[in-house]
C-alpha cells in the first residue's frame, strides 16, 4: 500500500511540470468532450424511444429519463473516458519518464493503429459490464460491484498502456498476473477519482503517471529489462545508471 500510496503522491507533483499541464488541459477539454457527448448521445435514443403511449405517463417517464441520463453518462464516463484516454496520453509517460527515469532507453512504443483496436475493445467491454450491473443500482451491493469492476478494468487499461511501451505482451501479462492485488487496489482509488466532480477531470492524467512509478517499481523488483528501444538512450546524468532497471521508488517491500 505504501508504495500505491507514494505513487499518487508523486503522481500529483507531476502537475508541476509544464509538459504535464499541456496534456491536462487536453484532457479537460477531452474529457468535457465525452461527458456531453454521452449526455447529448443518450438523451437523443431516450427522446427517440416511445415507452409509454399514454401522454401524462409519456411526460411523467420523460421527466424520470431525463434524471436516468445523468445518471447512466455518471457512470458510463469513467469507461469511455479511459478508454479514449488511451490514445493521447502517451505525452504524460514520457513526462513522468523524463522527469523520474532519466537512464531509461527511449521506449519502442505502440503506433495509434495498434491503439485504437485494444481501446476500442476495452470500451465495448466496459461499458456492457457496466450496464449489466445497473440493475444493483438500488441494493447495496452497487457501490462495491462499480467500484470493483471498474477498478479492475480501468487498471488493467493503464497497466497496458504503459507496460506495452516496454514489454512484450506475454511479459507484461505475466508481470500483471504477479502484482494483480496491488494494481486492482490502485484500479479502484482510479475508478473512484473518475467519478469525483473536478478531480475526475484530471484522472486520467494523474492515473497515468501513478501507474508509470508502479509499473517501474514493479518491474525493478521482478528484474525485467525493457525491450530493444527504438533509439539510443537518454542521457543518465552524472551518475551512471544500468538502462535496462530503472530505479525503485517507494518503499522496497511495500504494495
Amino acid at each position: 500500500m505504501g508504495r500505491i500510496l507514494t505513487a499518487y503522491f508523486r503522481a500529483f507533483g507531476q502537475l508541476s511540470d509544464p509538459k504535464t499541464r499541456a496534456v491536462v488541459w487536453k484532457s479537460i477539454g477531452a474529457s468535457l468532450a465525452i461527458f456531453v457527448g454521452l449526455y447529448i448521445t443518450i438523451t437523443v435514443v431516450l427522446k427517440a424511444t416511445t415507452f409509454i403511449a399514454i401522454g401524462p405517463l409519456e411526460a411523467f417517464f420523460d421527466v424520470v429519463a431525463q434524471f436516468g441520463v445523468m445518471l447512466l453518462t455518471w457512470f458510463l464516463f469513467p469507461a469511455v473516458v479511459t478508454a479514449i484516454g488511451s490514445l493521447m496520453l502517451d505525452d504524460v509517460v514520457a513526462a513522468v519518464e523524463q522527469r523520474h527515469y532519466p537512464a531509461l532507453p527511449l521506449a519502442p512504443g505502440i503506433s495509434v493503429m495498434e491503439g485504437i483496436g485494444p481501446a476500442l475493445k476495452f470500451l465495448g467491454v466496459t461499458v456492457g459490464l457496466n450496464i449489466l450491473c445497473l440493475p444493483l443500482l438500488l441494493t447495496p451491493l452497487f457501490p462495491f460491484v462499480y467500484y470493483a469492476l471498474n477498478g479492475y478494468l480501468i487498471s488493467r487499461e493503464y497497466f497496458e498502456l504503459v507496460a506495452f511501451r516496454r514489454l512484450d505482451v506475454a511479459t507484461a501479462r505475466d508481470l500483471r498476473l504477479r502484482w494483480r492485488g496491488a494494481l486492482f487496489l490502485a484500479g479502484v482509488g482510479f475508478a473512484f477519482m473518475l467519478t469525483v466532480p473536478i478531480l475526475n477531470l484530471i484522472a486520467p492524467v494523474i492515473a497515468t503517471a501513478a501507474m508509470v512509478h508502479l509499473f517501474e517499481a514493479w518491474r525493478e523488483r521482478d528484474n525485467l529489462p525493457t525491450k530493444a528501444a527504438a533509439g539510443p538512450s537518454q542521457p543518465a546524468g552524472p551518475k551512471a545508471i544500468d538502462a535496462t532497471k530503472p530505479p525503485a521508488i517507494g518503499r522496497a517491500d511495500g504494495q
